[in-house]
């Protein structure tokens, strides 16, 4: 028998990853517009939904429910609690990390709340996710689901298709002077920027970095941290425009080493990336934070342990004068991305927790009363402040409704 799954959303290409790894599941995946930094990180999906209307996103998950045994959702289980779906909830990052149910939810690290949701809303969201048949985290974002959840399912993995990410790929044709790094991330505090500028200024050696020309902007505070890294870039950074997804490995191939996060103590798509393709990365590991695999607690060798700007600057240098230390930097950290990101392995984990879940809820529609199900639309509208004249739309003509037009895309 084969799982029909209806992903609403993907984060970084994840969900196209496993479904192309999938041997008992077929997914269907329907992704909300690509604007902004989707333009560039992910690739093509299967269906887009065409505006931000979350009426568009409920009358077409209305259509297509029924195709499918259930429903997996990254980024916000809105549209799935909506359609009454039985929908699994699967955390990349800061849908949990700062999620809309929280008063003034922001950063640990941020003074700037990123939401400040009503009351209202608030409620909507704590719903949303309370109806959730199970909560999928792995990495830091576990620690956050652990605040709202004891029933949380713990698991580190993150497929990358070896495919398209693989030390075959043909570099890009640009011209290498000395030893070269590669930093693809978002410039801002969550990534370490600001610890990487302290640590270049203290480096020996001789090397450049590409980085990207892409900032974390979301709040006054991220736009006033950007400011201060634009006047503080240090001279070895050389920056390039945003890059789409497919040619990222020709970078990663290309670079002698890649510098990733530095900040929030974990890898990332980048550091798990870049190994497939043979290159070596700087990656900050907090030995606090826990990386759970099938169970089992799995230990990182990215270095450095301490993110300390002297603690950086010294690996840098060493990395740069010693082809060696890369390489066994590289051997130990393929061996550890091999059990993290094996996709064919990730694929079956997903099969396995697609057909218990499958089993437990015999159907995709979590069948609540149609009342329920008005209530929710109806709760939604308030929390979103719309008109009352709207309202009464979708009291008495549920089909004229036409919901909000505006939505944020995190």
């Amino acid at each position: 028998m084969v799982n029909k799954i209806l992903a609403i959303g993907d984060v970084g290409n994840i969900i196209k990853t496993i479904k192309k790894y999938s041997k008992k599941s077929e997914i269907h995946i329907i992704n909300y517009p690509q604007d902004g930094s989707a333009t560039f990180v992910n690739r093509n999906s299967d269906l887009f939904f065409k505006t931000w209307k979350v009426s568009e996103h409920v009358s077409k998950i209305n259509e297509i429910k029924d195709d499918f045994d259930l429903c997996l959702t990254t980024g916000s289980e809105r549209i799935a609690y909506l359609c009454d779906l039985n929908y699994i909830a699967y955390y990349l990052g800061r849908d949990i990390d700062v999620p809309k149910f929280k008063k003034h939810s922001k950063e640990e690290w941020q003074n700037e709340a990123l939401f400040n949701n009503n009351l209202f809303e608030r409620k909507f969201y704590w719903n949303a996710f309370k109806e959730a048949i199970a909560h999928v985290a792995g990495m830091w974002q576990y620690e956050s689901l652990k605040k709202y959840t004891d029933d949380g399912i713990n698991s580190a993995r993150i497929p990358i298709d070896t495919d398209f990410f693989n030390p075959d790929i043909k570099p890009i044709s640009i011209k290498k002077n000395k030893f070269t790094f590669f930093s693809p991330m978002r410039m801002e505090k969550a990534k370490g920027t600001d610890i990487l500028w302290k640590a270049l200024k203290l480096c020996k050696s001789d090397f450049d970095i590409i980085g990207v020309d892409w900032y974390g902007e979301t709040t006054d505070e991220e736009r006033e941290f950007k400011k201060e890294l634009i006047s503080n870039m240090p001279q070895q950074i050389k920056l390039i425009p945003p890059i789409k997804n497919e040619d990222m490995p020709k970078y990663y191939t290309f670079a002698d080493a890649v510098i990733a996060n530095l900040f929030i103590g974990t890898f990332e798509l980048v550091s798990l990336e870049s190994v497939m393709c043979g290159t070596p990365v700087i990656q900050f590991t907090d030995k606090k934070r826990k990386i759970i695999v099938d169970d089992n607690a799995v230990v990182s060798p990215f270095l450095p342990f301490s993110n300390e700007p002297e603690t950086i600057a010294k690996l840098i240098d060493r990395m740069v004068e010693s082809k060696s230390f890369c390489d066994e930097m590289l051997q130990q950290q393929q061996k550890f991305v091999n059990t993290i990101s094996d996709p064919q392995k990730c694929a079956d984990w997903w099969d396995s927790l697609f057909e218990k879940m499958i089993m437990n809820h015999k159907t995709i529609r979590k069948n609540s009363s149609k009342y329920k199900i008005k209530f929710r639309m109806f709760h939604f509208l308030i929390s979103n402040r719309l008109y009352l004249s709207k309202i009464r739309k979708f009291l008495f003509h549920t089909n004229s409704y036409t919901g909000q037009t505006l939505y944020d895309n995190n």
